[in-house]
């Protein structure tokens, strides 16, 4: 989950992984690696020549980007992803489970340093709670919750969505809740760039609602969370 120390005020060096979706601090997301320099990746944080385990994933600002030259074609604020699992295939691919860790803001990439992009990334924590907010909280933390029950009520099988824990951290909640539906991306990094906690659960609520009044109108059901694979990937530079 999201990491509030001090620790995460640093700066660091990630390889970056540039897809065309966001991964928020908490959620899952399994990718198939095809392409030959992100095997390598994938080679080198399973033999630990990378620390932790720990990757960029980035979303790309438009469908029109072919190769990633700089910042300018990346957003501003990805997550960092820790690797799960991974499985290669004969051929020498690998389909892979991440989970999201840390927001961080894009400063700098290097394109010729590794096989690899590698970026210079600061972490982002979020602002503290305003004082005697408990209340405030308690009520948006509920209000949200409905709303994400009424979207995977409407989208899902009951199989193929869990509600989070009661005792999740509200700085939290919001990455948890928006991972169990389909957001369009630009709604997603809005959701990851949010450093308010509050605001940041009130932007998710109105986003579920939007979208459960869609399903409802369209009558229309998207494809469930458990058959979107590793086969799946969603589009990336790989």
């Amino acid at each position: 989950m999201a990491d509030r120390s001090p620790e995460s005020e640093k700066r660091a060096t990630l390889p970056l992984f540039p897809l065309q979706a966001v991964l928020m601090p908490g959620a899952h997301l399994p990718l198939h690696i095809f392409e030959p320099r992100y095997r390598q990746l994938i080679v080198d944080l399973m033999n630990e020549v990378l620390p932790d385990r720990q990757f960029g994933i980035i979303a790309i600002r438009t469908s029109m980007v072919r190769e990633v030259e700089g910042p300018q074609d990346l957003f501003d604020v990805g997550c960092s992803a820790e690797l799960r699992e991974a499985e290669r295939l004969p051929d020498g691919r690998f389909d892979i489970v991440t989970t999201g860790r840390r927001p961080f803001r894009l400063l700098d990439v290097a394109t010729t340093t590794a096989p690899y992009l590698m970026g210079t990334v600061e972490w982002l924590n979020d602002t503290p709670l305003p004082t005697g907010a408990e209340e405030a909280t308690e009520r948006l933390s509920a209000v949200a919750r409905s709303a994400h029950r009424q979207y995977c009520d409407s989208a899902w099988e009951r199989d193929d969505w869990n509600t989070p824990p009661h005792d999740t951290p509200v700085e939290d909640l919001a990455y948890l809740l928006a991972a169990d539906c389909l957001l369009p991306l630009a709604d997603q990094q809005r959701l990851l760039e949010e450093r308010q906690p509050l605001r940041r659960l009130r932007l998710a609520c109105r986003l579920l609602t939007r979208e459960a009044g869609f399903l409802s109108t369209l009558r229309a059901v998207p494809v469930p969370p458990a058959d979107q694979g590793a086969l799946s990937t969603p589009a990336s530079l790989n």
